[in-house]
């Protein structure tokens, strides 16, 4: 029997948030993309709960952010406080929009984010998506790889040849292990139950606000997330099996002291082991790993789903230009270099957060990380650089802003400056360019945008080259520095410098 074999740029395995947004900024550049997913549908119920505010400009950058604005609710922050209901660490998210362009944090419900993702990624003629699909077999050649895979429903086997695979999925990766990582354990594992509400009437006194309920005994967590949905996240002790925590009676005993029947119904339950792992190995030549199959994150900061998100806006633009032709393998090497430490910094800091919910110390744990003022620590959002990856017009690590996040001001015209650009890399500039300088990339100056020179003062520079996924690759000061960047610029991620493969 002859086999379906079907081409394809780009296979990625999973079709949770990590891999619905690598495949949509694939093919929005032109390539040709496949999904594999085992699942027949997409899940309904609530996992990931938030996300930041760089994590809405990479959906800003597929095209759904604005759609996706319209439900997810504003976070006005997170409070740590201890067994007399004080204050100890407050973490206050601006409800104003902030340099990014969008608010600081967001909740939302998992499904409507992934209903976007997935409606806008069926707009693109060269992305294919196989649900109810499971990989069997993987076999990498020297200029391809091939993926046996048999669908559920009927055991027809099709074989999927690509020039990459990505795999986004999850924690079990089988890509993971067909690249032969090791997992480094950053040293916390818990678990805890999780518990999703729907009320059946109006609860203002629960509070807007993310509660970290700080006990030595039982830490809790409460989030207050879209609509009339309600999270409670509750630990485990020692002895306490999966089936028992997780009968309702015991649920509803453990939410007593807030909430009851008579107020919400129950909408989801399940036991998760939280840890912070860190993959040693993103990549073995053609196979590459994204999201939860590389890290795995404590969730005292929201950005387990961020990170995945970070991952894919970092990893798509690179394997655009590799297909392309328009760069060398070692771009590829680049994705793990950059993105590892940048992930490492939130677990650690996550890592932090839940030593303060668990310990008997409270003041000793928020010194760690933390400056105390007023009987209360107050905390800042993290926005880590990327690691340095030591390959020209990525990131230089010659100027002191090569691997930072770049703002998104408004542009004269009344747009974001994503919008103007789109998934590509951009040089600002303070001044227009000499008419003898013929850019490689788009081009926008301070003398049509006044908003830019805000941004570049506060940087101390004239010129700042910025990247598809926003961050800065390299920066200039002198009228030659600025030249210099202007004719190395970086090569544009899209459909329109697609060379002959």
């Amino acid at each position: 029997m002859k086999l379906n074999t079907q081409t394809f740029d780009i296979c990625i395995v999973g079709y949770g948030p990590t891999g619905a947004t690598l495949a949509n900024l694939i093919a929005q550049c032109g390539l040709s993309v496949v999904v594999i997913e085992r699942e027949p549908e997409m899940y309904q119920l609530p996992r990931a709960v938030h996300f930041d505010g760089e994590t809405m400009r990479v959906f800003q950058s597929i095209g759904i952010a604005d759609q996706l604005s319209k439900k997810v609710r504003i976070n006005p922050g997170m409070r740590f406080v201890d067994q007399q209901k004080s204050v100890i660490l407050n973490w206050p998210r601006p409800q104003e929009i902030g340099s990014q362009g969008w608010h600081a944090s967001y909740r939302l419900h998992q499904p409507d984010l992934e209903h976007l993702l997935r409606e806008k990624l069926s707009s693109y003629d060269n992305a294919t998506v196989m649900t109810d699909t499971e990989v069997v077999a993987v076999i990498e050649g020297s200029e391809s790889v091939e993926v046996a895979c048999r669908r559920a429903s009927d055991g027809s086997e099709i074989v999927v040849n690509t020039k990459y695979v990505v795999g986004c999925d999850g924690a079990n990766s089988l890509v993971r292990k067909l690249i032969g990582s090791g997992i480094e354990d950053l040293g916390f594992k818990e678990k805890w139950l999780v518990v999703d509400l729907l009320l059946k009437r109006e609860r203002s006194d629960l509070g807007d606000h993310s509660i970290q309920f700080c006990d030595p005994i039982r830490p809790m967590t409460y989030c207050r997330n879209p609509g009339n949905r309600r999270r409670w996240e509750i630990t485990m002790l020692e002895g306490e099996t999966d089936e028992d925590i997780t009968q309702s009676a015991r649920i509803w005993k453990l939410l007593s002291p807030w909430i009851t029947t008579d107020d919400a119904d129950l909408e989801r339950k399940a036991v998760y082991t939280f840890q912070s792992l860190l993959a040693d190995k993103w990549r073995k030549g053609r196979l590459m790993i994204a999201g939860d199959a590389a890290h795995l994150t404590p969730p005292f900061m929201g950005q387990g789903m961020c990170a995945g998100i970070r991952d894919a806006a970092n990893l798509a633009w690179k394997l655009v230009l590799r297909v392309n032709g328009d760069v060398g393998d070692g771009i590829l090497n680049s994705y793990q270099q950059e993105r590892a430490p940048n992930v490492r910094e939130f677990i650690q800091t996550a890592m932090q957060l839940g030593g303060l919910i668990n310990t008997m110390d409270g003041e000793k744990a928020i010194e760690k990380s933390h400056t105390t003022s007023n009987g209360a620590a107050r905390m800042s959002s993290l926005s880590p650089r990327l690691g340095a990856s030591n390959l020209d017009g990525l990131i230089s690590g010659s100027t002191p802003h090569s691997g930072s996040l770049f703002n998104q001001p408004i542009l004269r015209n009344g747009k974001r400056l994503d919008d103007e650009i789109g998934y590509s890399p951009v040089l600002i500039l303070r001044n227009k360019l000499p008419k003898n300088i013929i850019p490689k990339i788009p081009v926008l100056d301070g003398q049509t945008h006044s908003n830019l020179i805000d941004v570049l003062n506060n940087l101390d520079a004239s010129a700042v080259l910025v990247r598809p996924d926003k961050y800065i690759a390299d920066s200039a000061k002198s009228q030659n520095e600025v030249a210099n960047l202007a004719e190395s610029g970086l090569p544009i991620p899209s459909q329109i410098s697609k060379k002959e493969k």
